[in-house]
Order: C-alpha cells, then structure tokens, then sequence
C-alpha cells in the first residue's frame, strides 16, 4: 500500500510484535513437572489452537481464555488442571517487556505520527503492559473495551470507528498471521496489503 501523505496513525499489535509474548515459558516453569518434557511441546501447542478458539467466540475476559484453553489442554492430554496455575499464568502477564530496539524506535516514530495499541489483553494488562514500551501511545485499545478479540473483523471496524480514520489512513502494524494480517485484509472496510509472498 502505498500513501500519498503521512498516515493519521501507525497501529500495533501489542503482544508479540513489541512485547515479547512468553506466555511458553511462563506456562513451563508455572507447570513445572507436572509438565512431562515429552509432552510439553504438544501441550504449547494444543494451549495455543485452543487459546485463538477460544477468542473467536462470544466475548470472555482473557483469564478465561487462559484458564479454558489449559483446561482443554490439559483434558486433551490426561494432565491435571489446577485453576491456580491459568491463574499465576494470567498474573504474570503485566510483567513482560519490550523486545530489544522496540522502546527506541517507538520513540523515534511517535515523533513523526501518533502511535496506537490495538490489542487482545483485558484493559488493566493492557495499560500496564503499554507502561512497559515507555513510548507514548495517543490510544490503547483492548479487547476487553472492544468486546469481541482479533482475529475477529470487529475488531478491526471498531478502532476505525474509535479513531475516525478509514484503512487508508493508517499504516497497521504485527507480527502475528494469525490474530492480525488475515482479518486486517479480510475486514470490508479494510484496504489492507500484504507482501507478495504472503
């Protein structure tokens, strides 16, 4: 996509593309040994399918999506489920931080165009976890205030209608297939490019 002026806003993605999404890691040590190292990649795995399930249905605070999705898993696999565990994986969530070199740029770049977050955390982790970038951010965006997680298409329609721009207008930006680039370019009110090989 090609622009003929500034854009009005870059959006981003915020958990894995500025923040470094350590939801594995955080799982295995929470789990510790009762999770089997010749199961544990299948229960990442599995955790993650069920997790982007479990954000395509009605609306559930994401402690949910994390307790239902570790459950599944955990059923799926013959392993116990403690609630204790979605829950210290939930709590850990607000610690996490930037990659390398994202606080800079974020710096550099909101001095040319107004940053905003567009992203699946509750409201409080998003805000936190926004504090953690230490960049400034015009708007930050959750699913707990949309009601509804990307992948879905409302999501994107809403933050056009929060920030009152059209697709055109904005530069979006994330690492995840996934949550973001099918539904950005699928959206009706989206004019959303891809790279050719994408």
């Amino acid at each position: 996509m090609g622009f003929d002026a500034k854009p009005k806003y870059v959006t981003f993605d915020m958990n894995g593309t500025l923040i470094k999404f350590s939801i594995n890691d955080t799982m295995r040590e929470v789990l510790g040994d009762r999770l089997p190292a010749e199961v544990a990649d299948d229960y990442l795995r599995i955790c993650k399918a069920y997790r982007i399930d479990e954000c395509t249905g009605a609306y559930q605070p994401f402690h949910q999506v994390v307790a239902r999705s570790m459950e599944r898993t955990s059923r799926k696999l013959g392993l116990e489920y403690r609630e204790e565990d979605a829950r210290a994986v939930y709590e850990t969530i607000p610690t996490w931080g930037p990659y390398p070199g994202v606080t800079e740029a974020l710096n550099r770049l909101a001095e040319e165009v107004p940053l905003v977050i567009i992203t699946n955390s509750d409201t409080a982790h998003a805000e936190r976890l926004a504090e953690n970038l230490k960049a400034p951010f015009e708007v930050v965006i959750s699913a707990e205030e949309m009601g509804i997680y990307k992948p879905r298409l409302g999501a994107f329609d809403y933050m056009l209608d929060k920030l009152g721009v059209t697709p055109d207008e904005l530069v979006h930006v994330s690492a995840s297939p996934m949550y973001d680039h099918r539904s950005a370019a699928s959206s009706p009110s989206s004019s959303a490019s891809r790279a050719p090989d994408a």
